[in-house]
């Protein structure tokens, strides 16, 4: 489990497809000052770019690195396989018991991938809107709703079912600290929709039965748009 807070941006240094297990292996490494791996165990999870993986290899000299194996399905879904040397990633430590949770529920398990339609400057911050490759999660991504968008936790400023996409906004700040905001139209993000979403759906649906799935989503819909009025009337007391 992880928050969606980018703790360090790594480098690649090695993504290869063929290692010593015959399968595929991707090396992070890390900038000489980073305290990421400080307390790092093998077997410990790691988000890299939003998925949820295992180090099976973690160095400290000449500079803190680590390795983890990447199954095939991962590269199916996700666009981790398009890294290449020097690329840049996002990096979380699994949370533990302690952790402030200052984003939201991310597992680590991407759901699919959206490329970037459009980025449009918005005073100093950064709209971009995105088309997923799957428009079946767009029913879990609503207004004013969470999204790990290559593991960083983002609200949704808006969506739109009928044409297929959704916009978060990256502040001055955040655009510092993740790999989004480097990206251009054309790249591609892993996505990971909010799992207390699929939860309530699957919930709904047992409780209204058979037409459950098709009679769901508006009813879903409604209760986090009164939710998000309800917050924000409060906020604005």
């Amino acid at each position: 489990m992880f928050t969606g807070l980018v703790e360090e941006i790594g480098v690649v240094a090695e993504l290869n497809p063929h290692d010593e297990t015959g399968g595929t292996s991707l090396t992070i490494t890390l900038p000489q000052s980073s305290k990421l791996l400080e307390d790092a165990q093998l077997g410990d999870s790691i988000s890299i770019n939003g998925v949820c993986l295992t180090a099976t290899s973690i160095a400290h000299t000449p500079v803190p690195s680590f390795k983890v194996g990447i199954a095939p399905e991962t590269l199916r879904l996700t666009n981790l396989g398009s890294l290449a040397k020097d690329s840049r990633v996002n990096l979380e430590r699994a949370v533990r018991a302690d952790t402030r949770m200052g984003g939201h529920f991310v597992q680590g398990h991407v759901d699919t991938t959206a490329e970037i339609v459009r980025v449009d400057a918005d005073g100093n911050a950064l709209t971009f809107r995105f088309a997923p490759r799957s428009l079946d999660v767009l029913r879990y991504i609503v207004y004013k709703g969470y999204v790990a968008l290559d593991g960083t936790s983002l609200t949704v400023t808006k969506v739109d079912d009928a044409e297929g996409w959704f916009e978060v906004m990256l502040i001055a700040y955040t655009q510092e600290k993740v790999v989004v905001a480097q990206k251009k139209p054309g790249d591609t993000v892993n996505v990971e929709v909010d799992v207390l979403a699929k939860y309530a759906e699957k919930s709904m649906a047992g409780y209204l039965g058979a037409q459950g799935e098709i009679l769901v989503k508006p009813i879903l819909e409604g209760m986090v748009e009164n939710l998000v009025a309800q917050a924000m009337g409060a906020h604005s007391k």
